[in-house]
């Protein structure tokens, strides 16, 4: 006869089991229930293609994998929440589509591909709103090429963890128009870039350790205005450009061999004022600009502190106006190379530190011209060697002796006629002050009677049909996104 006891050892284990076999259902059923866990939910590809025009995708899970294309007008918005990870393959997202918002995401880990230029977001389409995204990890952040009309506004934005010059571009806008770029911190990148492309507005950006902070080449009528860049080789540097607005920047910073704050190279028109530039190796750096024989650039009402070289002439080109500008503490005010000079540039109305004279009539402005000369000073200038002891007590005295009793005729690089006394802004800023009425230069003409620059008076004109194509024959859709109309009749 059997145990009782046994019989109820038999209830109480079965009694286990059944309650361990509800509680493992019930798991199941909350992982089932957990999107992503144990059966994987639709991809982002499928939930961008399963949106209407115009729709915001729902985001089903907190993480997402790309790469994606997106080929129609669409919202993509992460609330602060959802990551798309590229998984290293190309550009995470593609948009091809224009109207376009992608918003409030974290984007990461583009391939690694130049040639391809894998970037966090790669768009080639217009009118599309890129808004307040972390972008991190991706070899270019944001890339476009003939994309117009796009607002490209609060993102942040670093490159791969790899040396300078192999990282990708935070932002790269190729002949791409009209667009904006502001509150974008680009950090730990290699440049902002802006080539080929008009009418952009670039404003209230933030750079640092960055190679080129903001580049401009073969660009036009760009406004660049309220950014930050510091820590930076480069600040800001316009090349073969023209017709820019730089203004109400900070500068800070760009140091090294090759640092400048703002550089100009064969660029026109350009409009450089109320900036602040301190602590760069050279403050402002002019090569062949202005390039043209009948163009100016415009350096007024700047603040260039506590640099090494204020501003730094790799060539005597003419037709630089300063006017209004307050040079303070620098090592030096100009530096020329070559031994040529800055006084074909017109110097005006500005405010030296160093200035050695007085205002008995107290109108605001030094009673004497003020004179840049170079004594000693030209050794370091031409010497590297020397330039490692600039600023040292021995050649600060030998200066000094230099000036006092010269052994030889110093060199007279530039002169200002009505240097301002103090750093007054009434005075400094004055519209009378920073005036200035270029006058009309005559250049040559060609067999037609055409003006073109003396400098290509005698060249063929190779291109002449394009030269006398007129701008009501060009396509209005041409002109108006891909034509680069500053450089038609260049």
């Amino acid at each position: 006869m059997r145990n009782p006891m046994h019989k109820l050892r038999i209830r109480f284990d079965c009694s286990k089991r059944l309650k361990l076999i509800q509680a493992l259902f019930r798991l199941m059923m909350c992982l089932l229930a957990a999107p992503g866990l144990l059966v994987a939910g639709p991809s982002l590809q499928e939930l961008i293609d399963r949106a209407e025009v115009g729709e915001s995708v729902r985001f089903e899970a907190d993480r997402y994998f790309g790469p994606i294309i997106i080929s129609k007008p669409v919202v993509l918005d992460g609330q602060g929440r959802v990551v798309i990870d590229g998984q290293g393959k190309g550009s995470v997202i593609h948009i091809k589509a224009d109207g376009v918002v992608i918003k409030n995401l974290t984007i990461e880990n583009s391939g690694d591909s130049h040639d391809q230029v894998d970037a966090g977001i790669l768009i080639r389409s217009s009118h599309n709103r890129i808004l307040n995204n972390t972008i991190r990890n991706t070899l270019f952040g944001i890339d476009l090429q003939e994309s117009h009309n796009n607002e490209i506004v609060g993102n942040d934005i670093s490159s791969k963890n790899v040396s300078l010059g192999i990282r990708g571009d935070g932002i790269r806008g190729w002949a791409s128009h009209r667009n904006i770029f502001r509150k974008n911190r680009i950090h730990d990148s290699r440049d902002m870039v802006i080539w080929y492309s008009n009418d952009n507005l670039i404003e209230e950006n933030e750079g640092w350790n960055n190679r080129y902070s903001l580049h401009f080449m073969f660009a036009g009528g760009n406004t660049v205005r309220k950014n930050r860049y510091h820590h930076n080789a480069v600040g800001i540097f316009l090349m073969y450009s023209r017709d820019a607005t730089v203004e109400h920047n900070l500068i800070q910073y760009s140091t090294g061999g090759t640092g400048v704050g703002i550089g100009l190279k064969e660029s026109d028109n350009m409009t450089i004022q109320h900036n602040k530039i301190i602590y760069c190796t050279a403050g402002m750096y002019f090569d062949l600009s202005p390039f043209q024989p009948d163009r100016y650039n415009f350096v007024k009402a700047n603040q260039i502190a506590y640099n090494v070289i204020a501003v730094d002439f790799n060539s005597a080109l003419p037709r630089n106006i300063f006017k209004g500008n307050a040079f303070i503490d620098n090592l030096e005010t100009v530096k020329v190379h070559g031994n040529g000079l800055a006084s074909e540039s017109l110097w005006e109305g500005n405010y030296y530190s160093d200035y050695q004279g007085f205002d008995r009539d107290n109108d605001g402005y030094g009673d004497a011209v003020h004179h840049q000369d170079i004594y000693l000073d030209t050794l370091w200038m031409d010497d590297d060697w020397v330039r490692f002891f600039y600023g040292s007590p021995v050649i600060s005295v030998v200066n000094l002796l230099a000036r006092l009793a010269p052994i030889s005729e110093p060199r007279r690089l530039m002169s200002d006629p009505k240097p301002v006394f103090n750093v007054d802004p009434a005075v400094l800023y004055s519209r009378s002050n920073l005036y200035f009425d270029p006058p009309e230069i005559e250049i040559e003409e060609d067999e037609d009677g055409d003006n073109v620059p003396a400098r290509f008076a005698d060249m063929d004109d190779e291109d002449e049909d394009e030269d006398d194509l007129d701008d009501e024959e060009l396509d209005t859709t041409q002109k108006a996104d891909n034509f680069n109309r500053y450089y038609l009749k260049q």
